[in-house]
C-alpha cells in the first residue's frame, strides 16, 4: 500500500469520524460562570467529542430567554435552575424532561451581615427587613413562611444591587450562594453570614438538564451520551485542570474574571453543591423520585401547587443517571 493511500485513507477515516458527531446546542440560563463550570469544561478537554458530540454551549442573559427554544425545537438540551420551571412544564403539558440534575444542592441562599445576631438560621426570620427579588417572594419565600415562620412585613425588593443590603446592618438579602458572597465580600469588606436553603429543608435539586420527551424517547442514545460526558465535564472541572474551562467562560462572558471563577469554584465544593448526598455513592447528576416527590409535597403545602396537579412521572426521568459514571476519574484525581 502506497504512502498516497494511506495518506487517503487516514483522511477519509477524519471525515467519517467528524460526521458520525452529533452536532448539539446546549443553552443556560444565564451569563457564563463557575455554576456552568462542568459543561464547559467538556467543551475545551474534548470529553463531548470522545462521546461523538459536537456541543455548542448557548449562554443565557438578562436580555436572552432560552427556555421556548427547547420545546420549540431550536435546542437540544437546557440547564435550568431548580425543580419549580419543571413542575411548570409539566402541569402545563410542556413537552420536556429531566434527564440529570448537576446540582445535589439548589444554590439559593440568604445572606446577612456578620456579628448582628443571624448566625443560627432560625433568627433570620426575625429581621426587621429581607430583601427579596418578585420571583423568589412568589416561590420559596412562601415556603419560608409556611416552614419555617417567615412574615411578609419585611419583605423589601431586591433589585441585584448589593448597596440596600450593605447600608443596612440588620437586613437579610437572598443570594446564590456561589456568587453573592463574593461581591459582598469585594464591595463591603467583610464575609458575610450564608445560610444554604437546602440545609433548611429545601430538598429541589438544581441546575438540571432539560431535553424533550421525544429526544429521550426517540434518540436515547443521544441523551446517555450527552449526560454521561457532561457528568465528567463536571468531575474534571472540580477536581482536575480548569484552565482552559475558565478561559472558554471568560470568553463567553468577559466581566468574569479567572480570581471570580476560582472564588465561586471553591465555594462549590465547600457547600457542597455539586457533588454530596446522592452523587457520592452514585455520581454527579444523580437524581431519585422520592426526592422530586418529597419537593413537591413541600411546595404543595406552601401553596405553590395543588395536590395531584402535578404528573411526576412527566417531571423527570432517572434511566440516564444514578450509574456511578465519574466515580473513577474522580478517585484518580484525589477528589473527596
Amino acid at each position: 500500500m502506497t504512502q498516497r493511500t494511506l495518506t487517503l485513507l487516514a483522511a477519509l477515516l477524519c471525515a467519517a469520524s467528524a460526521q458520525a458527531e452529533d452536532k448539539v446546542v446546549f443553552a443556560t440560563n444565564w451569563k457564563a460562570q463557575a455554576a456552568h463550570g462542568g459543561f464547559y469544561q467538556a467543551v475545551a478537554d474534548g470529553t463531548y467529542r470522545k462521546y461523538g458530540l459536537d456541543v455548542t454551549i448557548q449562554p443565557g442573559g438578562p436580555q436572552v430567554n432560552n427556555r421556548p427554544l427547547l420545546p420549540a425545537g431550536r435546542i437540544h438540551f437546557l440547564m435550568t435552575g431548580n425543580l419549580l420551571h419543571n413542575f411548570d412544564n409539566a402541569k402545563n403539558g410542556v413537552p420536556t424532561i429531566v434527564v440529570a440534575a448537576m446540582f445535589q444542592k439548589d444554590p439559593q441562599a440568604l445572606i446577612a451581615h456578620p456579628g448582628q445576631g443571624y448566625e443560627k438560621f432560625e433568627a433570620l426570620k426575625n429581621a426587621p427587613t429581607a430583601l427579596i427579588a418578585k420571583d423568589g417572594q412568589f416561590s420559596w419565600w412562601q415556603w419560608l413562611k409556611v416552614t419555617h415562620g417567615f412574615k411578609d412585613e419585611a419583605l423589601k425588593p431586591y433589585n441585584y444591587n448589593l448597596g440596600p443590603f450593605l447600608a443596612n446592618p440588620k437586613a437579610i438579602q437572598q443570594g446564590y450562594s456561589v456568587a453573592e458572597p463574593i461581591y459582598v465580600e469585594n464591595q463591603g469588606k467583610f464575609k458575610p453570614v450564608v445560610h444554604l436553603l437546602a440545609d433548611h429543608g429545601f430538598s429541589t435539586y438544581s441546575t438540571v438538564i432539560e431535553a424533550r420527551t421525544e429526544t429521550v424517547k426517540n434518540n436515547p442514545d443521544l441523551v446517555q451520551r450527552f449526560v454521561d460526558a457532561s457528568i465528567l465535564g463536571w468531575v474534571n472541572y472540580l477536581y482536575g485542570n480548569r484552565q482552559a474551562a475558565n478561559a472558554l467562560m471568560i470568553k463567553d462572558n468577559p466581566e468574569m474574571t479567572e480570581a471570580e471563577l476560582e472564588a465561586s469554584t471553591a465555594l462549590m465544593k465547600q457547600q457542597g453543591i455539586v457533588d454530596s448526598g446522592e452523587s457520592l455513592a452514585n455520581g454527579i447528576g444523580a437524581m431519585n423520585a422520592g426526592r422530586v416527590k418529597d419537593f413537591y409535597e413541600q411546595m404543595v403545602k406552601a401553596g405553590l401547587y395543588k395536590p395531584g396537579e402535578v404528573d411526576l412521572a412527566k417531571v423527570a426521568t432517572y434511566q440516564f443517571v444514578n450509574k456511578k459514571v465519574g466515580l473513577d476519574v474522580k478517585a484518580k484525581l484525589g477528589g473527596k
